[in-house]
């Protein structure tokens, strides 16, 4: 399988330049961005490559996102807003860092097909506290959508029940890779209102900025990554969450919610936790249904959090735990078995990998594809 694969991507390479050459002054009038600024060389590679999402995100008819459309190229926080809600703009590259106006936050709504990844480096930034005006992207009842390659910026953890970095609402079949999220106000990146199939792969979670105290929520310190679910009585997302984590890291600064899953069937798998403020990594909430798999915990307390004791199924194999306290074990009850196949690394690997230089967030050169 390999060895074709190898075939196929270098037929597809030696293509896609006689393509470019024969067609290289062929425009997308999509009436916003000027895409002359990246190379000739930089569009052919991102206009012509089909990243196929991996584990629970190709089920359901699999993620393509915006597939083989020429990207629009946007550097400012206008272009950007117009390109998201033009339904006919299928793929997205965000150049350089791009800062989010105050109440500026981009809603992503009602779409289908379609790709938002960046160049090296690129940033979407939002440095609002207030509850109304924060967060950086509210995607909300859209499919078959693409994340790839960008770093979200908050301003930091400050509990006024405000606005995450980025929130998936009522979305089926996304992709979210090599991201890193860090410094979110209400949380990093949180899932919910039935959202299903999605993947989450070698992205970076972590807080490198100190939390504000005193908020009215009521915590002093609410560096709360991942919340999946909104609450115990949303009993309309049963059925949904099926969500798989895989090659990520809650790295530094992390307290709690890596994530925290209320329902669904959450595949962990391969994850790197090392947040040594930790109170608490995975957390089985309300009918959660947890296989978390060949993990490496190191200097954190309570990796696995049973809370209230009311998840329906927390299974655990293979996992590594060095220099932890607390809690670590499942609840003895066999969770739900994933649909798709997914290689597993030897937890030996995990680290390496995932802290590598192609390891989990912004890592890539775009949207160029990486395989699990």
């Amino acid at each position: 399988m390999k060895t074709n694969y190898l075939r196929n991507l270098g037929i597809t390479v030696v293509m896609t330049f006689i393509f470019a050459g024969c067609k290289k002054n062929e425009t997308t009038d999509t009436g916003i961005a000027n895409t002359d600024t990246v190379s000739a060389a930089a569009e052919v590679a991102t206009a012509t490559t089909t990243c196929s999402a991996p584990a629970w995100a190709s089920m359901n008819g699999g993620t393509t996102g915006g597939d083989t459309a020429k990207p629009t190229v946007v550097s400012t926080y206008d272009a950007l807003k117009a390109a998201i809600q033009n339904t006919s703009i299928k793929v997205i590259q965000v150049d350089g860092t791009i800062t989010i106006p105050s109440g500026g936050r981009i809603s992503f709504q009602d779409q289908t097909g379609k790709t938002i990844f960046g160049s090296p480096g690129a940033t979407l930034a939002s440095t609002d506290q207030t509850k109304d005006k924060s967060g950086i992207i509210y995607v909300k009842r859209c499919k078959n959508i693409i994340i790839r390659n960008l770093i979200f910026d908050g301003p930091g953890a400050y509990d006024t029940d405000g606005w995450d970095n980025a929130t998936l609402d009522a979305c089926t079949n996304v992709w979210v890779d090599h991201c890193e999220f860090r410094d979110g106000l209400d949380g990093n990146f949180d899932i919910k209102n039935t959202s299903d199939y999605v993947t989450v792969s070698n992205c970076k979670f972590t807080y490198l900025k100190a939390p504000k105290a005193g908020g009215p929520g009521g915590s002093d310190d609410h560096r709360f990554s991942d919340l999946i679910g909104s609450s115990d009585g949303a009993t309309a997302d049963r059925g949904h969450f099926r969500i798989t984590f895989v090659r990520c890291w809650w790295a530094q600064g992390c307290v709690a919610r890596m994530p925290r899953v209320r329902f669904g069937q959450v595949h962990i798998v391969n994850n790197y936790f090392s947040s040594t403020v930790s109170k608490s990594c995975i957390q089985a909430g309300f009918e959660a249904n947890l296989l978390v798999e060949s993990n490496i915990f190191e200097n954190v307390k309570n990796p696995i959090d049973l809370m209230d004791k009311n998840s329906t199924a927390v299974q655990t194999r293979s996992n590594v735990f060095t220099n932890t306290s607390g809690t670590n074990a499942g609840n003895g009850i066999q969770a739900f078995v994933p649909p798709y196949s997914i290689t597993v690394l030897d937890t030996a690997n995990v680290k390496s990998t995932i802290t590598g230089t192609d390891g989990a967030g912004a890592t890539l050169a775009g949207n160029s594809c990486s395989s699990l």
